[in-house]
């Protein structure tokens, strides 16, 4: 994957530490209003506990990715300079921060598809979509907060639905023992379950049991997978995963992952059972 699709901290003004709001909860130790540096935040627009987030309540921020989208802000929508030092250049900055990670967030997806035997039917529609969207991100920063973000992921998900339609082409009329609706799979037991070529998109499967279920070729695109348990599951092959949602479920050494994406620091090292 094209590392200007990854977070960037060293590059970065901590703006996912500043621009973004949170509510104290089980994902994060207090509140924090949107435009307002959080408290771990230090001078250098590093993280105060980066080593100790999950430890500390903060488990929110190790599952937050911003698709290069703070880097990007950063150093080329501003050019260098920072809202700390340029706090005239803040709101602003603050305000086209979200719609660049959604630019970067649709970047991240298309990248993946275009690089998929299955789309070759659609390759040119793919890059000319890349292209397009490439072109807004390196719009000037007034013009980045009149774009109609809505019009453009409607646009691109329809190319991703066509995506997942041709990768998972001979298991789309295949029946999945899968009890509920993907709304509503939180703490479904899915243990053993084959699940290869399945449509998980947007599915709720917090806490859910997928141990050593054969994910392979399912699509996973906005899928929940919060405390979701992966350990020995294969989810190689499988679409649209992102390293946050991985970074949000648990799993072990024995989980299978894209080989794009790595295992989490917190997961036990233990075998599957």
């Amino acid at each position: 994957m094209n590392s200007s699709l990854q977070a960037d901290c060293a590059r970065c003004f901590g703006l996912c530490c500043v621009a973004l709001p949170y509510a104290r909860s089980a994902d994060f130790a207090f509140d924090k209003d949107g435009g307002t540096p959080c408290r771990n935040l230090q001078d250098d627009f590093r993280c105060g506990i980066h080593q100790h987030l999950r430890d500390k309540g903060f488990k929110g921020c190790t599952v937050y990715e911003c698709f290069g989208a703070g880097q990007k802000v950063s150093q080329n929508t501003f050019s260098g300079m920072d809202w700390a030092t340029n706090p005239k250049l803040a709101k602003e900055m603050f305000d086209v921060f979200p719609i660049m990670q959604q630019l970067q967030e649709m970047l991240y997806y298309l990248t993946e598809a275009v690089n998929l035997n299955e789309t070759r039917p659609i390759l040119h529609e793919l890059k000319m979509a890349i292209g397009e969207i490439e072109k807004l991100t390196q719009l000037r920063a007034a013009e980045i907060k009149q774009i109609n973000i809505s019009n453009i992921r409607m646009k691109i998900k329809k190319l991703l639905i066509r995506t997942s339609e041709l990768v998972r082409a001979e298991f789309i009329h295949k029946t999945y023992k899968v009890t509920g609706k993907r709304s509503d799979l939180i703490g479904a037991k899915l243990r053993k379950v084959d699940l290869v070529g399945a449509n998980l998109q947007g599915a709720l499967l917090i806490a859910a049991d997928l141990k050593n279920a054969d994910l392979r070729k399912s699509d996973l695109i906005g899928a929940d997978l919060r405390d979701a348990d992966l350990s020995g599951a294969n989810l190689r092959g499988s679409i649209f995963l992102t390293q946050a949602q991985v970074n949000s479920a648990k799993g072990n050494a024995d989980t299978k992952l894209p080989v794009l994406l790595s295992h989490p620091n917190h997961w036990l090292t233990v075998k599957a059972k």
